[in-house]
């Protein structure tokens, strides 16, 4: 399309400057369309013929250097090949046209200078013009590359810092839980170890991978929950419900772990009868939801200094990885149930379009 523009730009200018250039002299204009193609397509050719040999000696000196590799030769050798790249071109279009033609129009090299200097500065300028034009889009498109890869690369930093401060949070936060089960029951205790340890293996194995399956998230919860119900017996009623459609979805890693211990040791803990606590996958056109509900004490039954023991900290982390991984697209709501002071429901919401699944083996 552009060499196409070039020949019928350049053609136009040689026309218009022929006498009766559309009446009688039309086998004229013809042949002259006919030698601005033949010239426009060997300059091309010869320039990026010159171009991609000096890009591809250049990167090889660079790679024996232990250099990155460039997409072109550079505006010192650029000019070069421009200049060669269109006498030699000229020279071999003009010979085509008169081969096509039967014409005998004379090349650069059997003209005096100024007509030969004329005609290759008009056959330089397209060349020079489509050179700064490729050059400043490519500069663009590797800058809109780079800063696109750099965002990247601070995501994927921001989400991996995140992660590396949830997974001792929670190790933490167990860890206490068993300090406390060891003065009032030993055997208890033991049993909670036991748990604990099949726990990490299993949780830090997975959290090591940037994502995982829904049902793997499931799987950790459950041994969590077991770990729990070793300290607090009937008080904790656990109920996950995970339909089979969205089981291989791609997750990231712990992103439902704050949110169930908050919802023990905010909601349950405090209650004396304990309680149920429901953790739900479900769709909704588009958008995931993820949901975890406990009928405990409630929000408005929550210590006035609730935030600075732990729940802050949970919902901070995970609204901070649903932002770095998926953007306003998702994101983590904190409601309080209908009926006062029975609990709390935090809600996840993610787009589908942006979790990939996986197909379990067989």
């Amino acid at each position: 399309m552009i060499i196409a523009g070039i020949t019928g730009f350049m053609s136009l200018l040689l026309t218009l400057q022929t006498p009766d250039a559309f009446g009688r002299n039309w086998q004229r204009t013809q042949n002259q369309w006919l030698y601005c193609l033949c010239v426009t397509l060997g300059c091309s050719a010869m320039i990026q013929l010159l171009a991609q040999a000096c890009t591809v000696l250049i990167n090889l000196r660079r790679t024996r250097q232990g250099l990155e590799t460039q997409g072109w030769p550079g505006w010192p050798l650029m000019l070069l090949c421009l200049l060669l790249g269109t006498l030699l071109g000229y020279s071999l279009g003009i010979e085509l046209g008169n081969v096509l033609t039967g014409g005998n129009v004379p090349g650069l090299f059997h003209v005096n200078l100024r007509s030969a200097a004329g005609m290759l500065g008009v056959s330089l300028l397209p060349g020079l013009a489509l050179t700064i034009y490729f050059v400043g889009k490519g500069q663009v498109e590797a800058a809109r590359t780079q800063a696109q890869t750099a965002q990247r690369l601070a995501a994927e930093n921001q989400l991996r810092l995140l992660e590396s401060q949830l997974e001792p949070h929670m190790l933490f936060n167990t860890l206490a839980n068993l300090r406390v089960l060891i003065g009032m029951d030993a055997a208890r205790a033991q049993s909670m170890l036991d748990h604990l340890i099949a726990f990490l293996r299993a949780t830090l194995n997975a959290s090591r991978s940037g994502s995982h399956p829904l049902r793997e998230e499931f799987a950790r919860l459950r041994d969590y929950l077991a770990l729990m119900q070793v300290r607090m017996g009937s008080r904790l009623q656990p109920q996950l419900d995970l339909p089979a459609e969205l089981a291989e979805l791609q997750v990231p890693p712990l992103l439902l772990q704050p949110l169930v211990e908050n919802a023990i040791k905010h909601g349950l803990e405090p209650a004396i009868a304990g309680g149920l606590l429901q953790i739900s996958a479900r769709r909704e056109g588009d958008q995931l939801i993820l949901e975890v509900m406990d009928h405990g004490v409630g929000l408005s039954a929550a210590k006035p200094n609730a935030e600075a023991e732990g729940t802050h900290f949970g919902l901070h982390q995970v609204r901070a990885r649903l932002a770095t991984q998926f953007g306003p697209g998702a994101g983590l709501s904190l409601l309080a149930l209908e009926a006062p002071g029975h609990g709390t429901r935090a809600r996840i919401h993610m787009p589908l379009s942006a979790l990939t699944q996986t197909h379990p083996a067989p």
